[in-house]
This record gives structure tokens, C-alpha cells and sequence, in this order.
């Protein structure tokens, strides 16, 4: 009856399109749409009212209609080479959406076609490199830039200049930009002029004006995480279709415990 299938974990009681949405499967409006629909079933039963909750332990599944509309939308992550740009191209600069190719895929995808509407999710510019990620997924969008969203950004960045204590301790926090203060970053070396860097926030090219502040100057910088997703083993100027489990840790912004694996989530 369904390609699609969940089990609520949870403690309590929670509204169907809340959970929904909590999980990175769709929106809340995208599942009130699906229960309005007749698409919805909880342990078999059709989901008939958009305020219904679902139980612990209890399944949601939908049918096979429900399944397609939710398999049509699309989230990718794409290892970014240096020269490619990830907003509108100008001139003679090159959409990172090219390389998108079949060719370049690892995984199981459909292609992407020149009509899709995939856009990147956050900056990356063209002097940088590493984890881009690019949907045309509302839900996210709004769970990875939008107002609210709190999720870490971490960074390897090679560095020309001499690295002192006081540079390092303006970097974590002291620094103002377009004269509002940033948030505090973690920032430590881990290598010969080799830092990490982990914000909460994404201004434009915030890491390399952070260092023009302190007169060091960056030579390369490649994001390799952002919240829960990781870069991993991706060669460069590849892509992979993300599946809904990892769209789902990636929304709900684990802890730096539960990504270090000492978390309830990674004892199961």
C-alpha cells in the first residue's frame, strides 16, 4: 500500500504535520495538504483530521500517491570545487548546478535536468570549496538559512600570517562586522597555519574578512560539515542525492555530543 513509512519514537503525543515537520519530511503545510489529500494513515487508519496526533510507537504511512508526492522533491550535496559559484552566476562565472552531472553522481538519483528548480542551500563563494547543499525543499531551506535556524558551520582554513594568542582570541569572539558584533566562534588549530572554524551564522565571505580583521590571510578554506551532515569521503565536484534520514538529523540540529557519537541517538 506505501513507499512511505515512519514509527513515532517519541514520548509523547505530538500533532501528525508538527512531527512531520520536525523530521524534515515535508512542512507543516505540505502535511496538512497530504492529510486533506486522504494520503495519510496511522496503524491503517486514515488520517481524516489535521489536528490529529499520533501516539508513541505508532506507525504513519502513506499511500502510494502520498509517496510520490513527497519523492519528488529534492535534496542534494555537492562537494564544491574552487571557480564554481553557488548564487546567480555573473558574466563568465560558472553555477555550481553544472555539476550535477551523471557522471559526477555517486549513488542512486535521478538525473537533474536543465528545468529543475534545485537552488543552493547557503553560501559558498567561488574562492571556497566543500559542502554545498542545493534543494527545492522549503522545509530545507528554511531548517538550514531560515530566521531561526541555529545549525553549525565548520570549516578547515589554511592561513598565511603569524597566528598569536591574541589573534585567535579576537577570532572567537570580539570581531564586528558591518558594525554589528558576531556571534562567538569556535576556533582552534589543528595543524602547521591549519584552523578550524565553527559558526552559528553565515555573513558574506564572513571567514575571510574575520581574518583580514586580525591580518592573517586565507589561502584556503573548505566547509566540510554543516550541522549533521558531514562532507565525508565525497570527492570533489561530486554530488549525492541525501536520503530522508539524513535530511531528518540534519533538521533536527543533533547535539556536539550525539555527533561525536556519545549520544542516546547513536546507541540505538
Amino acid at each position: 500500500m506505501s513507499d512511505f513509512e515512519k514509527t513515532f519514537d517519541g514520548d509523547e503525543p505530538v500533532r501528525v504535520n508538527k512531527w512531520l515537520a520536525q523530521s524534515g519530511v515535508c512542512s507543516r503545510r505540505e502535511a496538512e495538504g497530504l492529510i486533506t489529500s486522504g494520503t495519510v494513515f496511522i496503524d491503517g487508519e486514515k488520517v481524516e483530521d489535521a489536528g490529529r496526533k499520533i501516539l508513541p510507537g505508532q506507525t504513519l504511512t502513506l499511500n502510494r500517491k502520498g509517496a510520490e508526492t513527497l519523492s519528488s522533491k529534492r535534496t542534494i550535496m555537492l562537494n564544491k570545487p574552487v571557480g564554481f559559484v553557488s548564487a546567480t552566476p555573473e558574466e563568465d562565472q560558472i553555477p555550481a548546478i553544472r555539476l550535477l552531472t551523471n557522471e559526477n553522481r555517486v549513488g542512486k538519483g535521478a538525473p537533474v535536468r536543465g528545468n529543475d528548480s534545485l537552488a543552493p542551500v547557503g553560501r559558498l563563494d567561488q574562492d571556497s570549496r566543500g559542502l554545498l547543499i542545493l534543494s527545492d525543499d522549503g522545509t530545507v531551506a528554511k531548517g538550514v538559512i531560515g530566521p531561526d535556524a541555529d545549525l553549525e558551520k565548520e570549516y578547515i582554513v589554511r592561513i598565511r600570517g603569524k597566528i598569536t594568542g591574541k589573534k585567535m582570541a579576537l577570532l572567537r569572539e570580539g570581531l564586528e562586522l558591518d558594525g554589528r558584533k558576531l556571534k562567538p566562534a569556535r576556533v582552534t588549530g589543528i595543524a602547521d597555519q591549519t584552523l578550524r572554524f565553527v559558526l552559528r551564522e553565515g555573513r558574506n565571505r564572513q571567514i575571510r574578512r574575520m581574518c583580514d580583521l586580525v591580518e592573517l590571510r586565507v589561502i584556503d578554506l573548505v566547509r566540510v560539515r554543516i550541522g549533521a551532515l558531514k562532507l565525508g569521503g565525497l570527492k570533489e565536484g561530486c554530488w549525492k542525492e541525501l536520503r530522508s534520514h539524513e535530511i531528518e538529523a540534519l533538521l533536527r540540529n543533533p547535539s556536539l555530543e550525539e555527533l561525536r557519537g556519545k549520544g542516546p541517538e547513536n546507541k540505538r
